[in-house]
């Protein structure tokens, strides 16, 4: 080695080299210069095993019983069960696919209602069996927040503040007790993602132990495939397969977790970790969040595949010259696909275009900037007088089914996201890096065609997020294990009287997202703003 050289690991001082005949190992050398870049890349989960899962059980449970509790009521569909709900029923009857022509043809991919089918084939066609998948899927949501926070903050205390939050979530309740498709699309999402912060973790580990055993490249070592991450894509892609606007989370995360794998790299020192990501992760995460995810997705529409009836099923059979939908020319004319393959790419298409073309007004329809302050929530239920029974010790008893978020936990989600923003550009902190990716898919994604026909509860997926970064700025609040006790008494207090109030607000509109008979009187004060009627 020449003199007067030196080994630089970026963000480094440089470590001078040996011209002696007996170098030192590399090692030696380069592994104590690095060791406070890549110390942080040891994952180190807080001890309180036990106590942790006892938190989330509790939590779980809370949530369970609140969306379980009289799930079989209110009788008869609500809202757009119609739909599902009898789609459902003709997939369980047909043997796998939806074929109704009253409904002309279906608009969502086949998963959501496959899941539905579910709980159809368990307690039949009734009011428990259509909404049991969704109470299952609801639950699962909460108890899934709660280990992911608990690990991307290493804190028990702040995943069970946040399974708590999302169990009170008065849109996710009643998402949560109807036959709907976008709570199965938020469980989807979540345990997604969360499986890519799994993956983050373990690679970090990996990454760790490779340096310390002097496992260094150029471009940094290679990985090989990764279980977390594959296990994701099939995760998104199925949220695909519920509805398409998961596309945007599969997108946003999968360029996430590169950029996760690049911030890696430069940890250790990689000196080109942009190439070491490109040339070394991305092959495989090109596999994994691309080619995976699609066939999760086509795996979704198996009954139509190996159907005779399904809708559109045989449509390139009988269209062999072709046909052109908005301009764009159907694929029924590239040979070198199977017919059924060109039949669900028309198929895609004409869904394509009717969600472009959706722009039919709606009493309940609101545009993206009312959702994130409860702006325009939809009703589900509200039975005509005659209907219900006038036993509420009053004159006049209402009955009605609400989808709104909890005012006390949705009015915090601005103010948590401003506050992410700075961690973003203080800290550069990862977890509110992903929040506001997590933001985008959900809430930017919606600006794209402001003319389409839109409705408060496609926030539902972006919900858990937002309460992450609830949960963050609450934790900024209580302030670090190291603060001074003073400090963590007053934290300790604004956290509990914020909690408190969540809790009496879902208390208090409780009786409206679950349709209990109540007073006239009672529901005009449960209606806080003109919009909510």
């Amino acid at each position: 080695m020449l003199a007067g050289m030196s080994l630089t690991v970026p963000g480094h001082a440089a470590v001078p080299s040996s011209c002696s005949p007996d170098p030192p190992d590399r090692r030696d050398v380069w592994l104590p210069a690095i060791q406070p870049a890549f110390a942080a890349l040891r994952v180190r989960m807080p001890s309180d095993r036990v106590a942790s899962w006892l938190a989330t059980t509790v939590v779980t449970a809370l949530a369970g019983v609140i969306r379980f509790w009289g799930l079989g009521y209110p009788k008869g569909m609500v809202f757009d069960e119609v739909y599902y709900a009898t789609e459902a029923r003709e997939m369980l009857l047909n043997g796998g696919y939806e074929n109704n022509p009253g409904y002309l043809f279906i608009v969502h991919p086949p998963l959501g209602k496959w899941l539905i089918v579910l709980g159809e084939r368990l307690f039949g066609h009734t009011e428990l069996g259509w909404r049991v998948p969704s109470a299952v899927a609801g639950t699962l949501a909460v108890l899934i927040l709660v280990r992911l926070v608990r690990r991307m903050t290493r804190s028990t205390l702040l995943g069970g503040v946040a399974g708590l939050l999302l169990a009170l979530d008065g849109l996710s309740v009643v998402h949560s007790r109807v036959a709907l498709l976008d709570v199965f699309l938020q469980l989807l999402v979540l345990a997604g993602f969360a499986c890519l912060v799994l993956d983050r973790d373990a690679v970090r580990s990996r990454l760790a132990r490779m340096v310390g055993a002097g496992d260094v490249r150029a471009l940094g070592p290679g990985l090989g495939p990764r279980p977390w991450r594959l296990l994701g894509g099939v995760l998104l892609g199925a949220g695909c397969g519920v509805k398409w606007s998961a596309v945007y989370f599969l997108a946003g995360f999968a360029v996430l977790s590169l950029l996760w794998d690049r911030a890696a790299r430069r940890s250790i020192g990689v000196p080109r970790p942009t190439a070491g990501t490109v040339l070394r992760d991305a092959p495989w995460a090109l596999w994994a969040m691309l080619v995976v995810p699609l066939l999760a997705y086509l795996a979704t529409w198996t009954g139509w595949f190996l159907s005779e009836n399904a809708w559109n099923r045989h449509w390139a059979e009988a269209n062999p010259a072709g046909w052109a939908l908005s301009g764009i020319t159907t694929p029924s004319r590239w040979p070198f696909l199977p017919d059924a393959v060109r039949s669900l790419v028309q198929y895609h298409g004409w869904i394509l275009h009717f969600h472009d073309e959706l722009s039919q007004a709606h009493p309940y329809q609101s545009m993206p900037w009312a959702w994130l302050v409860d702006g325009r929530p939809v009703s589900y239920y509200y039975p005509p007088q005659t209907e219900v029974p006038q036993t509420c010790g009053a004159t006049s008893c209402v009955r009605e089914i609400l989808a709104v978020g909890t005012p006390a936990l949705w009015w915090a989600f601005l103010p948590a996201l401003v506050w992410t923003a700075w961690l973003v550009i203080s800290r550069r902190d990862w977890r509110a890096g992903a929040v506001w990716v997590a933001f985008g898919a959900g809430w930017l994604s919606w600006m794209i065609n402001l003319d389409r026909t839109m409705f408060f509860f496609y926030m539902l997926p972006l919900v858990p997020f937002l309460v992450i970064a609830v949960a963050m700025a609450l934790g900024d609040v209580l302030g670090p294990h190291g603060a001074g006790k003073v400090r963590r008494r007053i934290g300790a207090t604004a956290l509990s009287g914020y909690l408190a109030l969540v809790v009496m607000n879902f208390v208090w509109l409780h009786p409206i997202l679950v349709g209990n008979l109540i007073t006239f009187d009672r529901w005009q004060s449960e209606m806080w703003f003109p919009s909510w009627i």
